[in-house]
């Protein structure tokens, strides 16, 4: 896994179980206003267009502080890699798609969706890849838009295809569009 970003699917499932209080911190980013959402000690959520849920406390955690300066410093070039406790909320096999693109893709880099179903050893699986990255919390730090057509066009992204862009020319990943 890349250095300093691990996750806990299993304090998700344990802060979901004990219905744990969710705080937001909302940060203007070049690509509009995200949400973090912290559950528990872990970074649960990045919502790429800023929802704040019922129930949810906007409050400026310790952790949700250095998520946004991590975030900060990645739209403004100056970080490559993030180093934060990460608990997406999913399936088995979401997690595993999640782990692969966390530990295979790095900064600069993309995948394509096939290649990644065989990172996950399941070759024939690419449509339940591209369903799991639709399915992240946690978009950019489980850099899902990394992960592109086989032939190297951009599809598919929960958060707009213009964001997909954005942040591919960000980490100066060439595509077709």
């Amino acid at each position: 896994m890349a250095e300093g970003l691990t996750l806990h699917p299993e304090a998700a499932r344990e802060a979901e179980a004990l219905g744990l209080p969710r705080y937001v911190l909302l940060l203007d980013t070049p690509i509009g206003t995200m949400a973090l959402v912290q559950r528990g000690e872990y970074l649960a959520e990045a919502r790429l267009h800023g929802e704040v849920r019922t129930g949810e406390t906007l409050q400026a955690t310790p952790l949700l502080t250095q998520a946004s300066d991590q975030l900060t410093e990645y739209f403004t070039g100056e970080r490559t890699s993030f180093n934060l406790p990460l608990a997406p909320l999913g399936t088995p096999f979401q997690t595993l798609v999640w782990e692969r693109l966390v530990a295979t893709v790095p900064y600069g880099h993309s995948v394509s969706y096939g290649d990644l179903a065989k990172r996950c050893d399941k070759p024939l699986a690419s449509r339940a890849v591209g369903m799991a990255n639709n399915r992240n919390p946690l978009p950019i730090f489980i850099p899902c838009h990394r992960v592109i057509g086989g032939n190297g066009k951009l599809v598919g992204y929960g958060g707009g295809l213009p964001i997909k862009k954005h942040l591919l020319m960000l980490e100066r990943i060439p595509f077709l569009e």
